[in-house]
């Protein structure tokens, strides 16, 4: 059987990640596929340690921080990504080991360093759909979605600090997507992108 694919989302906050990837999912399911929609925080031990310090707004040391995503992606590819790769599945992720290079280095760890770490240890994906949007408009937009915030890592400066970080990686399966249009404009971009890329819709 053939290996799946792994399409990640990444962004800041309120860059639309959630939204894309349920459009991709549909979209994806129409064409026949079988889609595992999943993310990070993943739903376990070390992913609920993150979740509680986010909404606490009470932060950790970076490097505690950085091992406790660790933690929860070795788990997150050991019960869901791999073996859905495994199974030839498309694996959809809002958020992967990009989000903890852009948000543990903008803590100060070496984004550099995070990266070439991540590569080795993890799958790569096949793509990063890397939604950009400016901080203060993706804090905008959480802040009209309601729901519980996230204080630890949705504040302005940091996010700035986050977008540049992402502004600047450079990687062949990264894809761009200016996000700050309409849904359906944005739906459009991600489409040709996977489109053009992987040919799986």
């Amino acid at each position: 059987m053939n290996r799946g694919s792994l399409i990640v989302f990444e962004g800041v906050d309120g860059s639309g990640k959630s939204t894309q990837l349920a459009l991709l999912a549909e979209t994806m399911r129409a064409a026949g596929r079988e889609v595992v929609e999943t993310g990070e925080p993943y739903d376990c031990e070390w992913g609920r340690k993150i979740r509680q310090m986010a909404r606490s707004g009470q932060g950790v040391a970076p490097e505690q921080e950085l091992e406790w995503f660790l933690e929860q992606r070795r788990m997150h590819v050991r019960d869901l990504v791999g073996p859905s790769l495994a199974a030839g599945r498309v694996v959809l992720s809002d958020r992967y080991f990009l989000s903890t290079v852009a948000y543990q280095g903008a803590r100060g760890l070496d984004a550099e360093t995070l990266l070439a770490e991540c590569e080795a240890e993890f799958p790569i994906p096949e793509l990063v759909l890397l939604l950009e949007i400016d901080a203060g408009s993706g804090l905008r937009r959480v802040a009209e979605r309601g729901g519980p915030r996230e204080p630890a890592f949705e504040e302005g400066a940091f996010l700035q600090r986050v977008a540049a970080i992402f502004h600047g990686l450079d990687r062949d399966y990264i894809a761009r997507i200016a996000a700050d249009g309409e849904i359906a404009a944005v739906r459009q971009r991600v489409l040709s992108e996977v489109r053009q890329r992987l040919a799986l819709c």
